[in-house]
């Protein structure tokens, strides 16, 4: 039985009751589940809780939406002036998820979630309007299947089902790992491609402390329970950084593994990431001071920050460096004077004179005074 075939069975059975053997135990905002349907929470299957990386006014795509927990919790969060999109390969479990739409429309005060058909790992080709293609046009020779093929590349190009650079965040809670591996790098990069230049992911998922080996990935009740599929930890993360994340984190590791098969760990991890944003590296003069505790550290961009040294950085590194995204770590100095930039942006390990950065705007500093 093929990947695909197996986790559509085995979460098909979990629309229509409650597989235990799929959940990992996570501590929930109770007062998001509050007005959450039971049906939903109970064949609800993940490892983490992306939701609390939801600001207020966000675009969010949740991959892998199964029975629609993430999406009306992560609805609740962005207010009305946010909207929630949830993405599934499973018609079984878009129906649970759509069939309290209304109700939950009418709770919030207005309708903020969406569900799609489609594969994470292809977020352009819309599903739904392929069956509708199918139907009209059955696919019975190779010259047919042929046409099929075009069709989905017009519409991946004219109608994607999610667009290039539309939404501010990515969540995810524990489905990347059912992806085959062959189409792994392919899921990352569509992540990129959606996400706007700024915007994150959360991505809570299941992972190995060591490779899986061949025959476990050959198990495919091993596969469709989050098991096999899992990236080892570095793997996870380097993939997001080779697809050109930056800021990429380990944010939660659960200490406790899930399950251990054949003396391999399987754990929950949710990482973060940002899409850097979409503008030219300009010196105009921007500096960062790297607190400490280590003598130097290095980001996914290859820059280089000395300890209580003042760094040079482009504008666009000063935003990112001094935003949410490194939780303080630096200290941030605007130019004294917005000049025209002087150069483009400065090699790895310049230092920026403290002469060039007096009577600059302090981000992160400390006002308080003894």
């Amino acid at each position: 039985m093929s990947v695909e075939n197996s986790v559509l069975q085995r979460y098909s059975a979990g629309a229509q009751a409650p597989q235990a053997e799929l959940c990992c135990p996570v501590d929930y905002d109770a007062s998001l589940l509050a007005m959450l349907p039971q049906e939903i929470v109970e064949k609800d299957y993940g490892c983490g809780d992306p939701s609390r990386y939801v600001r207020q006014g966000d675009t969010v795509l949740d991959l892998g939406s199964g029975s629609g927990k993430i999406c009306y919790m992560a609805a609740q969060l962005v207010g009305v002036q946010g909207r929630v999109i949830g993405v599934d390969m499973n018609d079984d479990m878009l129906a649970l998820a759509r069939k309290y739409q209304d109700d939950m429309a009418q709770k919030m005060g207005g309708e903020r979630v969406h569900f799609v058909k489609g594969m994470i790992q292809d977020l352009a080709l819309d599903l739904a309007a392929m069956d509708d293609y199918l139907v009209a046009n059955p696919v019975l020779s190779s010259q047919q299947a042929m046409a099929m093929h075009q069709w989905q590349e017009n519409q991946r190009k004219q109608q994607p089902l999610i667009a290039d650079s539309s939404v501010d965040l990515v969540v995810s809670n524990c489905v990347l790992n059912l992806v085959k591996d062959q189409d792994k790098k392919q899921l990352v990069e569509e992540i990129f491609r959606v996400v706007k230049p700024g915007g994150r992911v959360a991505i809570s998922d299941i992972v190995s402390d060591e490779a899986v080996p061949e025959h476990l990935k050959q198990n495919g009740e091993l596969w469709s329970g989050c098991i096999s599929g899992a990236l080892q930890e570095n793997d996870f993360l380097q993939a997001f950084k080779e697809a050109g994340f930056v800021a990429v984190k380990l944010d939660k590791w659960e200490a406790q593994p899930w399950q251990t098969v054949e003396e391999i760990e399987f754990r929950s991890v949710t990482i973060t990431a940002v899409k850097p944003q979409d503008q030219a590296c300009l010196d105009k003069g921007h500096a960062v001071i790297y607190r400490g505790p280590f003598s130097e550290v290095y980001d996914d961009e290859g820059h280089v920050f000395y300890r209580g040294q003042r760094m040079a950085v482009c504008e666009r590194s000063y935003r990112l460096l001094t935003g949410d995204a490194y939780n303080g770590e630096f200290i941030g100095i605007e130019p004294a004077h917005n000049g025209e930039p002087v150069t483009w942006c400065a090699p790895a390990g310049t230092l920026r004179p403290a002469a060039e950065s007096k009577g600059g705007m302090h981000q992160g500093g400390d006002t308080s005074c003894c």
